[in-house]
């Protein structure tokens, strides 16, 4: 077993590990918009659920070097309160990678990738109309982990409208199960490798 000490490792080597370590990572797909209006859509793998009363969802922007050390989204966020995170499945993966191009401000990712904005209920940012799950979100906290390159800043978002497309429930009696093999999700491991959910198996929780 081969014992690392992060303080003798680059940062951009820190990176490459936990990538590969911790997988597989779910993607949120989050739209925002800027205080004028100019839409926003990047996809960020450091994500997951952090509470269901009231359900809160999260995820992590990380610290680039250089003038403009914090991305669009993060940005956008603080300005107008509001996002919109939209599920990623197999369908609209190409998409959501030509949307992890690293780009002007002034540039709108939805034309771009060729996905269709759609307003939201109650919040400012845009739904991904071909997304099958999209969470209306407010932010409700931001939570500065650390300022350097490299370092994570944690956006938590109540989530304040589900829209969920009809077909993925799978529950005979009207329940909230969501069948996993119609959404087709799709995660992230380590490099530009991405994995599928077909492959399952269940475990019953001990008692």
């Amino acid at each position: 077993m081969r014992v690392l000490d992060p303080a003798q490792i680059a940062t951009n080597d820190i990176y490459k590990l936990m990538i590969g370590i911790i997988v597989p990572r779910p993607i949120a797909f989050v739209s925002s918009v800027d205080a004028v209006g100019v839409r926003n859509l990047a996809p960020f793998s450091y994500f997951t659920a952090c509470s269901s009363n009231p359900p809160v969802v999260c995820f992590c922007t990380t610290v680039r070097a250089g003038a403009q050390p914090h991305k669009d989204t993060l940005r956008n966020i603080e300005s107008t309160g509001d996002f919109v995170v939209n599920i990623v499945s197999e369908e609209i993966a190409a998409q959501m990678n030509m949307c992890s191009a690293d780009v002007p401000p002034e540039v709108d990712e939805f034309a771009l990738s060729g996905l269709t904005p759609i307003a939201s209920d109650l919040v400012k940012a845009p739904r991904v109309a071909e997304s099958k799950v999209q969470m209306e979100c407010r932010l409700h906290q931001i939570v500065r982990v650390s300022e350097k390159p490299g370092g994570g800043i944690l956006v938590l978002g109540e989530v304040l409208r589900f829209h969920v497309l009809e077909s993925l429930f799978d529950d005979p009696n009207g329940g909230y199960k969501i069948d996993p093999d119609k959404l087709l999700a799709v995660g992230r491991m380590g490099g530009p490798t991405y994995t599928r959910t077909r492959d399952r198996f269940n475990m019953q929780r001990p008692k």
